[in-house]
């Protein structure tokens, strides 16, 4: 039992004089040693280590377009005033996003149940909606992006039944 004791003891010893190399004897990092970080100068805070935190990412943008687009009408022929037979339904599309001045920003395409969200800057946009040949057709709006605001919007192509 003492034996196993004097070795535990020796191990810890062991372990206690590697950590003691280990650990570095320089002073604590100031400007005038090149170590990041800085001190601050003074008799009583002479070499106190205050760590420089790193820039925080910035935060992800929240603004730009949110929406869905449609189709329809779905059923030839008039419709009942009330009917929930031939609503429209959700299509999926393509858009493009044009500047004020009509030049193509980008371009996205809905999900297949015709949602949509796009991070966009502040600004005034134009959103051109590719159509079929000739429909569905669909025509252009124009939406205003905030800052910290997602703009719903609403596309809806017209199928042409009547």
């Amino acid at each position: 039992m003492a034996k196993r004791f004097l070795f535990i003891l020796f191990i810890m010893l062991l372990v206690l004089t590697a950590c003691q190399q280990a650990i570095p004897t320089t002073p604590f990092p100031t400007p005038s040693n090149g170590i990041g970080g800085n001190a601050t100068e003074g008799p009583l805070n002479q070499g106190t280590y205050q760590p420089t935190l790193p820039i925080a990412p910035s935060p992800t943008p929240s603004n730009g377009i949110e929406g869905f687009v449609t189709e329809g009408p779905t059923c030839p022929g008039p419709v009942p005033v009330g009917s929930t037979e031939c609503q429209d339904q959700p299509y999926q599309a393509t858009i493009e996003v044009l500047s004020s001045d009509n030049k193509i920003i980008t371009q996205f395409q809905t999900d297949a149940n015709g949602y949509f969200k796009l991070i966009l800057s502040p600004g005034t946009y134009i959103l051109h909606p590719i159509s079929g040949k000739p429909l569905p057709h669909a025509p252009d709006q124009t939406v205003v992006v905030t800052a910290n605001h997602f703009t719903q919007v609403t596309i809806q192509y017209d199928t042409g039944l009547r």
